[in-house]
């Protein structure tokens, strides 16, 4: 997994309505980037809605949220649109963000092993640097967590 201090991956992923974002595109601002297993599921709902009712918290931090998984762009667009999210969803189709930030991989849930993704939060700095990782992730707490490591990088500045 990509750990503090190391230089965030670059990546162009098309959001929610297919256009290509790319994380470069944010230098100068703080990004949330954060991992999610898979549209519209339970705990991806609660996480995706928490930043959704948290974005003035998040802009009150300068910072740009970017929520990514594995679902095909439709399915992402169905998400948000379902949810009235207000912050950019990440289609990472092929897994090939997930896997270059280390959180695609083998996932066990009744008894059942499966490849996936690991729900994490990467915190990356004006620079493009990972400022601060949330490795395991829980749904209701991820708000807290992110907007915590937010403050502590504004201080630090």
């Amino acid at each position: 997994m990509i750990a503090p201090g190391d230089t965030a991956p670059d990546f162009e992923l098309p959001d929610q309505d297919g256009r290509p974002v790319r994380l470069s595109d944010f230098r100068g601002r703080p990004v949330v980037l954060y991992f999610y297993p898979r549209a519209d599921t339970p705990g991806c709902t609660t996480q995706a809605c928490g930043v959704r009712d948290h974005l003035p918290d998040y802009e009150d931090a300068d910072a740009v949220v970017l929520g990514a998984s594995p679902d095909p762009v439709d399915a992402v667009k169905k998400f948000h649109d379902k949810q009235g999210l207000n912050f950019t969803l990440l289609a990472d189709e092929d897994h090939a963000v997930a896997d270059t930030y280390g959180v695609w991989g083998e996932k066990s849930m009744y008894g059942k092993t499966f490849w996936g993704v690991r729900r994490a939060t990467f915190i990356i700095d004006p620079e493009g640097n990972v400022a601060h990782v949330i490795p395991k992730v829980s749904p209701k707490t991820h708000d807290d967590q992110a907007l915590a490591a937010l403050a502590r990088l504004r201080e630090a500045a």
